[in-house]
């Protein structure tokens, strides 16, 4: 079975958002979407060195060895607003220690772990983003766009913000943002692109976005200009917008625009959260007629060929 099944959002829910999205992950495992199996890469993973992450490395080495997916990339959080979680969470020099450890561990088994970051970009920080990934060498970098305490897009504003505003003003900033993150050059990929989704339910649906496909051309343009990656993130399947981050019509689009590099990240940060929709992300890449991935493993970008998802 596949994302279908978990159905669409229903705006009536007023239950926190944890409890539905604990109801959507359940209704994903019941459909199939817990159990990916060989794939060549989960680009986007985070562990204990994430604030909000619960899940051991070595635990997600164990489920890649025994669910056939040989390449895994530990991309824990790194903010640059005082105000944010991950900010001075953990050091560097301690990130590096565990994965590059896990991986003189787990390489005679035939599992290669490669040692990421995910960096949440806000263009006020940017030179100083900058600085900090020119002193401190990843194998791979995201870029990410977040919602901090004082963003309009958190719970507690989001009514408020998106009130008499029409659907381009409520999701401009956010993707002005995005936009500035691809055309910073900084990232190999810039993640969840539209991460935002999350956040507008009950407001503003995913169908009301995908009817509006045209607030996303200037980020996609950035992309491609840039030739900053598109990760295709599958946490929406877990959360409430119930689809990817972007959905299809959006990765098709990148593609006709001239997009041509494109990664996937399961976005994990539970150990139950292993590979949950990964083949669903495989599929929908693979429609849009993709036949590698986007990746660095500490030099030069590679192509990460794609099997046929299971």
């Amino acid at each position: 079975m596949t994302a279908r099944a978990l159905g669409a959002p229903d705006p009536t829910d007023t239950r926190p958002r944890a409890d539905i999205e604990h109801e959507v992950w359940k209704a994903g495992v019941a459909a199939g979407l817990g159990d990916a199996r060989d794939l060549p890469l989960d680009a986007h993973l985070h562990t204990v060195r994430s604030p909000d992450a619960d899940a051991m490395l070595e635990a997600y080495c164990v489920l890649a060895a025994e669910r056939g997916i040989p390449e895994l990339a530990i991309t824990d959080h790194v903010d640059f607003d005082p105000s944010m979680p991950a900010y001075g969470f953990a050091s560097f020099a301690d990130r590096e220690r565990d994965v590059r450890e896990a991986a003189a561990r787990w390489a005679d088994r035939g599992l290669a772990i490669r040692f990421g970051v995910e960096v949440t970009y806000e263009q006020r920080y940017e030179d100083e983003i900058r600085r900090w990934l020119a002193r401190h060498p990843h194998d791979y970098v995201i870029g990410s766009v977040h919602v901090s305490a004082t963003s309009p897009y958190k719970a507690s504003n989001v009514a408020r913000f998106v009130a008499g505003r029409s659907l381009g003003e409520i999701v401009g900033p956010y993707f002005d943002e995005v936009a500035a993150a691809a055309r910073s050059r900084l990232f190999d990929t810039i993640g969840h692109l539209d991460f935002v989704k999350r956040y507008l339910v009950p407001y503003v649906l995913p169908a009301d976005l995908a009817a509006a496909p045209e607030l996303y051309e200037p980020v996609l343009r950035a992309l491609v200009e840039s030739g900053t990656a598109l990760e295709v993130n599958v946490s929406g399947l877990r959360q409430l917008p119930r689809e990817t981050y972007p959905a299809a019509p959006i990765v098709a689009r990148y593609r006709d625009l001239g997009g041509v590099h494109v990664t996937i990240g399961s976005d994990a940060h539970r150990t139950e959260w292993f590979s949950y929709g990964l083949g669903e992300a495989y599929r929908l890449v693979t429609a849009a007629g993709y036949d590698a991935l986007a990746f660095r493993r500490g030099a030069d970008r590679v192509a990460v060929p794609i099997r046929k998802a299971t």
